[in-house]
């Protein structure tokens, strides 16, 4: 028995659905714009994309930190010593292996990323208000089936029936299945 096609333009069409993510990536981006906007002078989109990373996964090495941003670490390096002169992030020794050093956010990171990640949340959700129960239930799985195809690890909460404080899951104690 042959699969029937979906009509061009359909939801299940490929390009349809390309263009829906894109739409809805434009709403997101702009989100984050706007709750960068209060730090943007200190701190691109991309360097809190590192105090993230830094943030979920604790101290890290330059070499994983860069792995992990899909960069080369002197780019890596150069946006480390941004966030070190902006006092969001600290480099130390590793007392383990002193060729390597170790990057860590300082507590002004710390809260710098709960900030922006509280702005950000407050605005999703006013958006997502705005949605039926039923719409919301199929933006969820939608959602999940695109992370989980991109390789992004699904938030899961800290604790039954909590949140994680900042959407992501605890990393540091290693991949969930």
């Amino acid at each position: 028995m042959a699969e029937r096609e979906a009509p061009i333009g359909g939801t299940s069409d490929v390009d349809g659905v390309t263009r829906a993510v894109i739409a809805a990536s434009r709403v997101l981006v702009a989100v984050s714009a706007r709750s960068l906007s209060e730090i943007e002078e200190r701190v691109t989109l991309a360097q809190f994309r590192m105090l993230v990373v830094l943030s979920t996964r604790g101290t890290t090495k330059l070499v994983a930190l860069a792995d992990l941003l899909h960069v080369a670490p002197s780019t890596a390096m150069r946006m480390v010593d941004r966030l070190i002169a902006a006092g969001l992030a600290d480099r130390q020794v590793n007392p383990d292996n002193k060729r390597e050093t170790q990057l860590r956010l300082t507590e002004e990171g710390h809260r710098t990323v709960e900030d922006v990640t509280a702005r950000r949340r407050q605005e999703i959700t006013r958006i997502v208000e705005r949605l039926a129960p039923g719409q919301r239930t199929v933006l969820v799985e939608a959602l999940t089936a695109f992370s989980e195809a991109g390789g992004e690890p699904i938030a899961q909460p800290a604790e039954p029936g909590g949140a994680y404080p900042l959407g992501w899951p605890d990393l540091q104690a290693g991949p969930t299945t």
